[in-house]
C-alpha cells in the first residue's frame, strides 16, 4: 500500500506517517505546505526511510496536487492538512476558510479525477479518509451523554465552522459522485511533537520557563483527551475496515476540566524538575486565570462506541502515563521546540500568551 498523507509534517500527520512506515510497512507520500506549524524537523527521523517521499505542496493548489497523484499513484489518501488553532481563527479567519474549506474542495476534486481514472481492483480499493474534529458539534451540556455520529452540527468558532464545512463537502463528493470517503471526528489529542501553541505543551513550556500559565475563564471547560498514538491506530483501522460513506468518532472517554489538566501537568513538572532539590517552589503557583475567549465551548465528549463495536480498536494509553511520557518528551527534546521559539517566534506569536495573557485551550 502507498498512502498519501496531507499535513504530514504536522502533529498528527507526522505520527501517522511513522506508524504507516514502521508498523504497517507501507509507503507514504507526505504532503505539507510547511506553514508555521508544519515542520520538516518533525519528520527528520523518517526522512531517509525506504518508501517515504515528501512533497512540499498546498492542498489548495489543484495543479500541483494533480501532479502529485499522477506521479506517485497512491492507493488511498488521508486528509489531515488544516489550520487548527481556535485562537488563530478568531484573530484571522481567512486562512482557515482558504485551507480548510477551499483546500478540501480542491483536494476532493483532484482525488475524484484520479479515482475515476483508476481501473478495476485499484478503483474498488481506493479510499479517501478525512480527519475532522469534535468541535464541529459545538458545546455540550455538562450532563449530556457523549456525542455519537448522529449528533447535529453546531460550530461556534471560525475554526469549527470551517471544519464543519469541509465535512459537508466530503459527504457531498460521496453522495454526488460516489467517491469512497471515510470520515472521522476525534477528541483533543496530546503527545510528542505537538506544536507549542496547544494547551499541553503550552503548560509544560511555561512551567519549565517559570512563566505565568494563563487559564481561560474559570478553567472548568471539559475536554476528552486522546493520545495521538491511539488516534493514529484508529485512523488506520478505519482506513482498512471502514465502509465508504461512514463516519466514526474517536475518543478515549477521558474527560478532564482544563484546570485539572493544568494542575496535573504542574504536579508532573514538580516531580520531574524539583525532585531532589530543596526548593519550596511549586509550578501550580504560576497559574493565572485570564479573561475567557469568545464563544469558548464548555465541553466536548465523543462516544467511540461505533468504532469499538465494529472493530477491535480500543484506546491503550492510560492518561496518567501518557501525560508523564509527554512531559518527558518535551524535557528531552528541547532542541525541537527551542528552534521554534528561536525562529523569530515569541511566546505571544505562538499563542502561549499575548499582551492580555491569553493562552491556548
Amino acid at each position: 500500500m502507498k498512502i498519501l498523507v496531507t499535513g504530514a509534517a504536522g502533529f498528527i500527520g507526522s505520527h501517522l506517517t511513522r506508524h504507516l512506515l514502521r508498523e504497517k510497512q507501507w509507503g507514504v507520500v507526505g504532503v505539507d505546505k510547511l506553514t508555521y506549524a508544519g515542520r520538516r524537523e518533525t519528520l527528520a527521523d523518517v526522512a531517509d526511510e525506504p518508501g517515504f517521499v515528501f512533497v512540499r505542496a498546498d492542498v489548495a493548489d489543484a495543479a500541483v496536487m494533480r501532479r502529485v497523484f499522477q506521479a506517485h499513484r497512491p492507493d488511498a489518501a488521508v486528509h489531515l492538512a488544516a489550520e487548527s488553532h481556535v485562537d488563530r481563527s478568531i484573530d484571522g479567519p481567512e486562512a482557515f476558510i482558504q485551507t480548510n474549506i477551499v483546500g478540501t474542495a480542491r483536494l476532493l476534486e483532484v482525488t475524484r479525477e484520479y479515482w475515476q481514472g483508476l481501473g478495476g481492483k485499484a478503483r474498488g480499493q481506493f479510499r479517501f479518509l478525512h480527519v475532522s474534529s469534535d468541535e464541529v458539534y459545538g458545546t455540550l451540556d455538562e450532563t449530556a451523554p457523549p456525542l455519537n455520529e448522529d449528533a447535529s452540527y453546531r460550530p461556534r468558532s471560525p475554526y469549527s465552522a470551517s471544519k464543519a464545512a469541509a465535512d459537508h463537502l466530503v459527504r457531498a463528493w460521496y453522495h454526488t459522485w460516489g467517491l469512497p470517503v471515510l470520515l472521522t471526528n476525534c477528541s483533543n489529542n496530546y503527545g510528542p511533537w505537538q506544536f507549542p501553541e496547544k494547551l499541553v505543551p503550552t503548560v509544560i513550556l511555561k512551567a519549565l520557563r517559570r512563566e505565568p500559565i494563563p487559564v481561560y475563564g474559570d478553567g472548568r471547560q471539559i475536554r476528552d483527551w486522546l493520545h495521538v498514538g491511539d488516534h493514529v491506530r484508529a485512523l488506520v483501522t478505519v482506513l482498512e475496515q471502514g465502509q465508504p460513506g461512514g463516519t466514526w468518532h474517536v475518543g478515549a472517554g477521558c474527560e478532564r476540566q482544563n484546570i485539572d489538566l493544568v494542575e496535573q501537568l504542574c504536579s508532573i513538572m514538580d516531580e520531574r524538575v524539583l525532585t531532589g532539590t530543596r526548593e519550596a517552589f511549586r509550578h501550580a503557583s504560576l497559574i493565572r486565570f485570564v479573561a475567557d475567549r469568545p464563544a469558548h465551548d464548555s465541553r466536548y465528549a465523543m462516544d467511540a462506541g461505533k468504532l469499538m463495536a465494529e472493530t477491535s480498536w480500543r484506546p491503550r494509553e492510560e492518561f496518567s502515563t501518557g501525560l508523564r511520557a509527554t512531559v518527558d518528551w518535551y524535557l528531552a527534546n528541547r532542541g525541537w521546540w527551542e528552534a521554534i521559539l528561536g525562529e523569530g517566534f515569541r511566546m505571544e506569536r505562538l499563542g502561549l500568551a499575548d499582551s492580555t495573557g491569553r493562552a491556548a485551550s
